[in-house]
């Protein structure tokens, strides 16, 4: 996967704020501990430890995916810093002196993360030079320093550089009549100092290392040299006439919030593209990178220059910014990697005796389908669905929510061809999707220009809800067709991301669809739903609602259980009711991928919870939330996360699953997961993740993802939807 592409859930507004008011569930139990919650951004920096984790393994992962894994722990780090450490200066800096959940000051949190960030810094450094770099070169793929270049080698890479590096570089100098240029943010940099041979007075200049190549150069066959070396090399030739005293790279990361205030914007496209067009410069910086051997007066002029603080200073071996190690993942060594997979198509929408593709309308009136990507293929079913729609003459309209997608969408294009064919298509497109702002833009300018019936969904909240509906009409009358999912409408992460989606033809489901689309584009106040809980005024309460019936339920000795899979868990009314319901008996097993702030295992407060991490070749984004409900299991999927954003401050939706195949399913899938045979990171009470990779006697466990590629792969069109069970062996 690319850049980016490995979401970690930060790319969204600050969110400290406290929760809406919502009843205990027991009025009349003791008080909660005011220490029961774990702090959130070290929760979120323990997640990336995860992610090192991941790099460190290698009895299970590949190398070459483990070079991976150390460049998505670089950009993750990159948009924690960008985000969360941002807001936290923010509230610094505008003297918010609010603890924080945890009880501790912003300050003392801004400390804890800097102090924690050296550590997984150093841990990071440690791997790549110590284990992956090495390894690599065993296998003959060398990242090199400029000394360690053959003279053939150098020779080409003097001409590259005087063909195609020398002309898109400018050095810029600082004296008197050249200030300090803006740096921008996560960019690479030489810091050079120059001496005039003449008056033997010395000079800061700074060159931008470009990012239109690739960070890493291919000398030959399995060998690269850092650009900024190749550059570092060729000094004399950018400042002819001067002594290079010395050169070090340096990265800046800025505060990359975009803040719009929709109330008083007329357009909130124009005031968007103005503050995007503003985060470009003046963005004040909240982390330096410099390389550790660092001349301590030239670092001295950059501290000053940036105005940070020393304690935001990180000293790092060279390269700087291993997210460039993304780029390896060209390298054509199939052995080095996790085997080829090839998403399915899901047996219920595939044609049996045809090449030609399933009429998924055919098939949605026969059954709901209940996919899992990407092992059930989203081409074939999603995707699928939206063209089919867009190229058939009896579909009337098409409603479709956008939060992110991919550059060279076929979901876009299927609307273009809709809207272009006199079909109604409407387009709720979230245009404040962090970094994603300008490409979502952009769409929305295209999808105008072709007819599309364009809306950026109510003013202060978010859109992040996942839905699409299809109008047709049929010979007996008009038939609503309709997707729920946990991720996004992009084909490219949908290969790479862990997903649950439902395609229904059920009328009472595409009821409250329809019902929510009209209040996302029109004027109705809409807020109840049958199958459907809605944020921001129904998924909170809700939840709640379950979770006290699972409550009453284990009291009057009825089957009572929680479960529940999200990418975060932060929520205080969400996490005291779990504690509530532990309280009373309650099992609850929490399957959270990154941010957890519950404490498990506490003796009298949650020693009935267990909480577990599931990390692999996928990113697992789906939620998930299962209830006992006194033997009729209630289960349900959608796309919030348990977060103050998205139970108030989005368009969030949560549907229920009630075919018994399907509920039979997602069940099978909690069992894996807390099977203990099955790899995972523990939660303990003091917000310690352990690793479970082997079991007491050394043997490896099972991976839950190598698992389900194995196990729907091998379902045949006619065989039953649900996830096979897994036997004491773990076959």
């Amino acid at each position: 996967m690319s850049a980016g592409e490995y979401d970690t859930g930060l790319a969204d507004e600050f969110d400290e704020g406290p929760a809406r008011d919502v009843p205990d569930l027991l009025p009349s139990a003791p008080e909660l501990p005011s220490d029961r919650f774990l702090d959130r951004e070290l929760s979120w920096l323990a997640f990336n430890n995860r992610v090192l984790d991941l790099a460190r393994d290698a009895d299970r992962i590949p190398l070459l995916e483990r070079a991976k894994f150390l460049a998505i722990f670089a950009n993750n780090l990159d948009e924690f810093y960008m985000v969360r450490v941002a807001g936290l200066k923010r509230r610094i800096a505008a003297g918010v002196a609010v603890p924080t959940i945890s009880g501790m000051m912003p300050r003392e949190v801004h400390t804890k993360i800097l102090t924690r960030t050296r550590e997984l810094f150093a841990e990071q450094s440690r791997i790549f030079t110590a284990e992956i770099r090495p390894e690599l070169a065993k296998e003959g793929i060398e990242i090199l320093r400029w000394d360690e270049l053959e003279p053939a080698e150098k020779d080409r890479m003097n001409e590259l550089f005087a063909e195609r590096i020398f002309p898109v570089l400018t050095p810029l100098a600082v004296d008197p009549s050249h200030p300090f240029p803006y740096i921008s943010g996560l960019s690479i940099n030489l810091a050079v100092m120059v001496r005039n041979p003449t008056t033997g007075s010395r000079q800061f200049a700074r060159v931008k290392v470009p990012n239109v190549l690739p960070r890493f150069l291919q000398l030959a066959e399995g060998r690269y040299v850092p650009l900024e070396d190749v550059i570092a090399r060729h000094l004399d030739q950018l400042f002819s006439g001067m002594q290079v005293v010395g050169h070090y790279t340096f990265r800046v990361t800025r505060n990359e919030d975009v803040e719009v205030e929709e109330d008083d914007a007329e357009n909130l496209l124009v005031a968007l593209e103005k503050e995007l067009l503003r985060r470009k410069i003046g963005r004040p910086p909240v982390r330096l990178e410099v390389e550790d051997d660092i001349d301590p007066k030239l670092l001295e002029l950059l501290i000053s220059e940036l105005d940070i603080s020393e304690k935001e200073v990180f000293l790092l071996p060279a390269p700087l910014d291993l997210g460039g190690l993304f780029s390896l993942t060209g390298v054509d060594r199939a052995e080095l990697k996790y085997p080829a997979f090839l998403p399915a198509t899901h047996p219920h929408l595939a044609e049996v005796e045809t090449s030609k593709p399933a009429d998924l309308f055919a098939a949605l009136k026969q059954r709901d389908v209940l996919l899992h990507h990407p092992y059930d293929s989203f081409a074939t079913s999603v995707q699928r669905f939206i063209e089919q729609a867009a190229d058939d003459p009896h579909v009337l309209a098409i409603k479709q929510t956008l939060y992110r997608t991919s550059g060279d969408s076929p979901i876009i294009d299927a609307l273009i061809e809709a809207a272009e064919a006199g079909k109604q298509v409407l387009a709720v497109i979230e245009i404040k999707a962090r970094f994603d702002e300008s490409a979502n833009i952009a769409w929305a300018r295209r999808l105008e220009q072709h007819g599309c019936h364009v809306v950026y969904g109510m003013v202060g909240l978010k859109t992040h809800c996942k839905l699409s509906m299809v109008v047709r009409d049929e010979p007996d009358g008009l038939r609503r067709y309709a997707h729920i999912g946990t991720g996004n409408y992009n084909p490219k992460t949908a290969r790479q991301y862990e997903d649950m989606g439902l395609l229904t033809a059920n009328p009472i489901v595409t009821d409250d669809i329809g019902r929510l689309f009209n209040h996302l584009s029109g004027i109705s106040q809409e807020t109840q739903y049958r199958r459907l809980l809605v944020a921001p005024d129904g998924v909170r309460t809700g939840l709640m609602e379950r979770i006290s019936a699972e409550i009453d339920n284990q009291r009057a000795g009825r089957p009572a259980g929680i479960k529940i899979k999200v990418n975060s868990l932060v929520d205080e009314a969400i996490v005291d009711g779990l504690y509530r319901a532990s309280q009373a008996g309650v099992p609850v097993d929490l399957w959270v991928r990154g941010i957890c702030t519950l404490r498990p295992g506490v003796p009298g407060l949650s020693e009935n919870i267990r909480v577990r991490s599931i990390l692999g070749r996928f990113l697992e984004h789906s939620r998930m939330f299962w209830f006992a409900a006194a033997g009729e299991p209630t289960v349900g999927i959608g796309s919030a996360d348990l977060m103050h954003r998205n139970l108030d401050r989005r368009v969030e939706v949560l549907a229920s699953i009630t075919n018994p195949a399907h509920v039979q399913e997602i069940t099978n899938l909690f069992d894996l997961a807390f099977d203990d045979g099955t790899v995972c990171w523990l939660l303990d009470s003091d917000g310690r993740w352990m690793p479970r990779t082997t079991d007491d006697e050394g043997r490896p466990l099972l991976d839950l993802q190598e698992y389900l590629i194995n196990a729907k792969t091998r379902r045949r069109p006619n065989s039953p939807s649900e996830l096979p069970t897994r036997d004491a062996t773990g076959h």
